[in-house]
């Protein structure tokens, strides 16, 4: 008999309803602590937060990184940990993974944040994904060089023109490249969404799906179709920044989800 996996590494600060937030691919938990688990837990809430499986070298078990897998984790962090349902709030390929425990546990989950998400693959972004996955898996591109072709990806060109933040964030990524086998699956798990999209429609919790106007890789058009799936979901556009617009304007990304997260908690009371 196989013997269980540890829980991945995981946080859990602050004490009120539990809240559970979900990385980007190739993403530690610890970027939630820049901005939106400080406002959340001022807020009362309890905040969770763990690192998908491939994102340290802690925790890499055998066998591809497919989003079933990532999902399972998700969910034994809400019972093992939380050890209640938990509000969800996820960025990309974390946002990906809320959905879908929302569809396969919905008694785990109590509401949905979406930030940058997506609902099937267009051929250019899943192109562009493949390329992030051969670039990870290999030596030969250049650090900087890959660190500035993802910061294209990630931020608003008025982000990038502001050189002391393009400075510190070109440091950082030269330093921690999107490298190795770990990363490269949780990229491959997102391609998988096509394949259950259309169970969407049976998302049963209020949600909120939020598009960040310059975001080439899950462009706003793209997530209002996932809050177009999802009957009584909520969309909202943030206007000057890219894919993760949750780092560059915080302030209005926090506001739309402690105020979403008080109305779903004080309708399900």
């Amino acid at each position: 008999m196989t013997a269980p996996l540890p829980l991945p590494p995981h946080s859990s600060t602050g004490s009120g309803e539990p809240v559970l937030l979900l990385a980007p691919a190739a993403t530690r938990s610890a970027i939630w602590s820049l901005h939106q688990e400080p406002a959340l837990r001022a807020a009362g809430y309890r905040v969770l937060a763990f690192d998908h499986r491939g994102s340290t070298e802690d925790y890499v078990p055998e066998g591809p990184e497919r989003l079933a897998d990532l999902v399972a984790d998700a969910a034994r962090i809400v019972q093992e940990v939380a050890g209640r349902p938990c509000h969800l709030v996820g960025a990309s390929l974390g946002a990906m993974v809320a959905q879908r425990l929302a569809i396969v546990r919905p008694d785990l989950v109590r509401s949905l944040t979406l930030l940058g998400t997506r609902a099937r693959t267009p051929a250019f972004t899943a192109a562009t994904v493949r390329n992030v996955i051969d670039a990870a898996r290999t030596e030969a591109v250049p650090a900087s060089y890959a660190a500035g072709c993802t910061m294209v990806q990630l931020f608003a060109p008025s982000t990038l023109l502001d050189d002391r933040f393009a400075r510190e964030w070109l440091d950082l990524m030269t330093l921690s490249p999107v490298r190795g086998e770990g990363a490269a699956r949780q990229y491959l798990a997102t391609l998988s969404v096509d394949d259950w999209s259309a169970e969407l429609a049976a998302v049963d919790c209020p949600t909120l799906a939020v598009g960040f106007h310059y975001d080439t890789q899950m462009p706003p058009a793209l997530v209002k179709e996932v809050a177009d799936l999802i009957e009584g979901a909520r969309f909202e556009e943030v206007a000057d920044c890219g894919h993760f617009g949750f780092l560059e304007r915080p302030d209005v990304v926090n506001d739309l989800i402690l105020e979403f997260l008080a109305k779903a908690s004080a309708e399900q009371r």
